[in-house]
């Protein structure tokens, strides 16, 4: 058969399905992409964790279709039933709400003297793409028939789209109205809830009012498009859509952004209000926004190694202070998904050896301090044991034949350095803690703490430089605020182990040194180095200010201290108020100044801030 009469042949029997009745379809996209949440397309339906039926089952001439979903997974399949020899069964895959689909996705047709069979598992949704998926079954047996499209509606645990603005918990405008021809169309957020709805006033009969939703930050929104639209009515001057929301934890797509729009009856053109990201709270807020650029299939921040051990932390922190607990699959994940090994260039410059072990030994250390906040939330013995396993490994570095001890920074022990030691500081007291009995742990951060204070990393203005000379003398480079707040989190943990007055005094002194003196705060915010001028910082130093605040927190909660707690929510507020844009993206300088950088490393290093301040 020539490509030519194929393709009238296949337009006229689509024709022909259509008129029938049996679907009414618009022409299906092309060929799909594999998509990788959870797991792949094309994933065998005996690994599912759950199987639902969300959807009512379709019988067509004795056979019987089915949509199988399994929400853990985030996948679905389809199966048919009752059947014989050559009928089909496939998935429909839409991203745009059914107008176009990807279709026969996992094709499977009866076998022999069979009477049933099933496709494989493909995924409802892809947070990776930032799209919202809608899947249906369908079947071929003496004629085509689909079930419905599944969870057509987003919903947000007891909310879903579609419900009256009149339920909401709240009524914010959280950017400028749009005018057209006189009308006023506005955005109206139930900030609680994180569900939005849009009005349009001083207006006539048959203007219109509607939302977008889009899941990439307004760049796209074909599954979002016109919800709610809805008409003044005959009489009336005003009118408002129903209320849409703007997470979807089913679908792993959280923070979606919204807009209002409407149109004047007897014009053909509309305008839009700005997009907007609710903020229930505002540590949830730079949470929801930190997930956005989150990999779920491969279980990481893409691009930084250690960078993304320091944002699965600030989750947890996020989860422990505030009690929620949206994210708590993405520690798993994290683990499940990084604790084997990879070749340079997958995850690390580096080659990763296994239990999220480099030749970096700093790098390793901030993977140990997620596993410890991870069995602080979960109690899992599995971070701990990680945990001990990397601690154990970085202590292999600690070398007392180069000034006098200390852990050395690289396998090829080349410096000995802040970072490094202030981890393995708190890795080891906080080991002691956690580990009953222990008296390994316990000695060995008793013997690290009395060299870091004799090592002279702390300069005599109770500031921690970076890192010493090769003859042991304090090397007089850059203050950087996690080298500071590494120390006073371990002397801190120190003093909780040990009730020792030297610890805590010592925790004092380097938070107010830190407070106070223009290398790290001034107008009372904090400030690196590189945030000044026109400076910029790198991918490294971009996360620097977030771990200070949280060892800085615990110091806070520690002392009780007023002085502390005011930091804090400084912090936080200059943050919120000058460093923060309506989709909730938090960049580099926390006193709003430019040039500012924005990305995952600037927003999860304010979520820290933001979560300390929550957290008093």
């Amino acid at each position: 058969m020539s490509a030519r009469l194929h393709r009238v042949l296949h337009g006229l029997l689509t024709l022909a399905i259509a008129l029938a009745g049996l679907v009414a379809l618009p022409t299906p996209s092309r060929a799909a992409t594999a998509v990788c949440a959870l797991a792949c397309d094309t994933l065998d339906p005996s690994k599912a964790q759950r199987e639902t039926f969300p959807v009512p089952q379709v019988n067509l001439g004795g056979r019987i279709l089915k949509l199988h979903v399994s929400d853990p997974d985030s996948m679905a399949w389809a199966s048919i039933d009752n059947g014989v020899s050559g009928d089909a069964v496939w998935l429909d895959r839409s991203w745009d709400r059914g107008a176009t689909w990807e279709g026969l996705l996992g094709k499977a047709s009866i076998p022999g003297t069979w009477t049933g069979t099933r496709t494989l598992m493909y995924n409802l949704t892809d947070p990776v793409g930032h799209r919202r998926g809608w899947i249906r079954a369908c079947a071929d047996a003496a004629g085509v028939t689909c079930t419905g499209w599944v969870y057509p509606k987003v919903c947000d645990g007891s909310l879903c789209d579609g419900a009256d603005p009149a339920t909401a918990a709240g009524d914010d405008r959280p950017v400028p109205a749009t005018t057209l021809f006189g009308r006023t169309i506005s955005l109206h957020v139930d900030q609680k809830n994180a569900m939005a709805w849009g009005v349009i006033e001083s207006g006539g009969t048959g203007d219109e009012i509607w939302l977008d939703r889009s899941w990439d930050t307004g760049a796209t929104w074909p599954e979002g498009s016109s919800l709610g639209r809805t008409s003044v009515a005959s009489g009336k001057t005003s009118t408002r859509t129903a209320m849409f929301a703007t997470r979807d934890p089913r679908g792993l797509m959280f923070g979606g952004a919204v807009r209002a729009c409407g149109r004047e009856a007897s014009h053909q053109e509309g305008s839009c209000t700005a997009w907007v990201r609710p903020a229930p709270s505002r540590a949830r807020a730079a949470a929801d926004a930190l997930m956005a650029s989150y990999h779920p299939y491969e279980g990481w921040w893409r691009s930084s190694w250690w960078n993304s051990a320091v944002a699965v932390t600030s989750l947890i922190d996020f989860a422990q202070r505030t009690g929620r607990h949206d994210y708590d699959w993405v520690i798993a994940r994290t683990f499940e998904q990084n604790r084997g090994t990879f070749a340079p260039g997958e995850r690390s410059s580096d080659a990763v050896e296994g239990h999220f072990i480099s030749r970096a030994i700093d790098d390793a250390a901030w993977w140990g301090v997620a596993w410890l906040a991870a069995y602080d939330h979960t109690h899992e013995r599995r971070y701990l044991d990680e945990a001990v396993t990397i601690a154990t490994y970085v202590h292999q570095y600690w070398d007392t034949g180069s000034c006098g001890g200390g852990v050395w920074w690289d396998r090829e022990r080349t410096y000995k350095n802040a970072v490094t030691n202030g981890l393995y500081l708190w890795l080891t007291t906080s080991l002691h803690r956690r580990i009953s009995g222990d008296t390994v742990w316990g000695g060995r951060a008793a013997t690290a703490a009395t060299w870091y204070l004799g090592s002279g990393l702390i300069n005599s203005a109770g500031l921690v430089n970076d890192g010493l000379t090769g003859d042991c003398r304090n090397n007089a480079q850059t203050v950087w605020s996690y080298n500071q707040g590494l120390a006073i989190g371990a002397f801190t943990q120190l003093w909780r182990s040990t009730g020792n007055t030297r610890y805590l005094d010592t925790a004092r002194r380097l938070a107010d040194a830190a407070t106070t003196s223009a290398a790290l705060t001034r107008d009372g915010v904090l400030t690196e180095s590189c945030d000044t001028g026109g400076n910029s910082c790198d991918d490294n130093q971009k996360q620097f200010k977030g771990v200070f605040m949280r060892h800085f927190a615990d110091l806070a909660d520690a002392t009780g201290s007023a002085g502390y707690r005011a930091y804090i929510k400084k912090q936080a507020d200059s943050i919120w108020a000058t460093d923060r844009d309506p989709l909730n993206r938090l960049g580099q300088r926390w006193a709003g100044t430019s040039p500012n950088q924005v990305d995952w490393r600037t927003q999860a290093s304010a979520l820290g801030a933001l979560t300390a301040a929550d957290g008093l």
